[in-house]
């Protein structure tokens, strides 16, 4: 599967990403400054005027979700970053996942998004030029977020990969168990695309024989997992998971399922 950020961005999976994403910074902050890291940190904003046209994908999540009414609390915050960018009106622009957070920092905290393709790593840096504390990095994220996080203490760790290797879904759990085992404080956010349910059981498994402490499963499912050559729903599973991560991501899951999804679409939320 080969998830390029530009051509999906904007899409349900990301409106699921990003809403918990934006409350995990707003809990972890509230404590003090809070340092995150970004494995996969992509171009930073994404035109939706290109390759997300020839998708659709934008069309079937972020517009709908701009046009939507009575959006719970946690799809509001995101709405209301999306409109940010968008002053004009309309849905043209999205933020990724390091604009988004950067925004969202206070209290001094940083954000460090590491980007392996070199192509794709200048276009990080001109989006989080206007931000100080926020900066792209080239390499290979898992090795480079390992590192890093050495180095501060409680970080948030985002593990957005695009599924480009066979070996993604082993190096996301194998990095989030690596550094929760150092530092008990840190929180890892893994998103995982969602075609069948063996694949990511493996995953699972793999974080349970890690001892991954506190882990909550999102599943955001738009149809049955029938078709295993397409992306049928999302997951996002926070290791060392926050207070209130389950009933957050409830929110966010259950409106992604009922508003964007097909007749049998559904959110699961669970617990290791």
């Amino acid at each position: 599967m080969n998830y390029r950020h530009s051509f999906h961005a904007g899409n349900f999976a990301d409106l699921v990403k990003h809403a918990l994403v934006l409350w995990l910074v707003k809990q972890m902050q509230a404590k003090g400054p809070l340092h995150v890291l970004d494995t996969h940190a992509g171009a930073g904003l994404y035109d939706l005027s290109g390759d997300a046209v020839r998708s659709k994908e934008a069309e079937a999540g972020v517009a709908r979700l701009m046009d939507a009414a009575n959006r719970p609390p946690l799809i509001e915050a995101l709405a209301a970053e999306v409109a940010a960018f968008n002053p004009q009106g309309g849905v043209r622009y999205y933020p990724g996942s390091p604009l988004l957070i950067a925004r969202a920092l206070e209290k001094g905290g940083t954000y460090r998004g590491f980007e392996l393709n070199p192509q794709v790593k200048p276009l990080l840096d001109e989006a989080l030029a206007k931000y100080p504390n926020a900066h792209g990095f080239e390499g290979d994220g898992y090795d480079m977020a390992t590192v890093a996080s050495l180095k501060v203490q409680g970080p948030l760790i985002l593990i957005d990969a695009p599924f480009e290797r066979g070996d993604d879904y082993i190096r996301s759990a194998e990095t989030a168990a690596r550094i929760v085992k150092r530092d008990p404080k840190a929180v890892v956010a893994i998103w995982t695309p969602l075609k069948d349910m063996e694949t990511f059981d493996g995953f699972i498994r793999r974080l349970e024989e890690a001892k991954a402490p506190k882990v909550v499963v999102a599943e955001a499912r738009l149809r049955p997992l029938t078709n295993p050559m397409k992306m049928n729903g999302c997951t996002m599973t926070v290791v060392n998971a926050p207070d209130g991560t389950d009933a957050a991501a409830r929110e966010i899951c259950e409106w992604v399922a009922a508003s964007l999804g097909e007749e049998k679409a559904k959110a699961e939320i669970w617990s290791l």
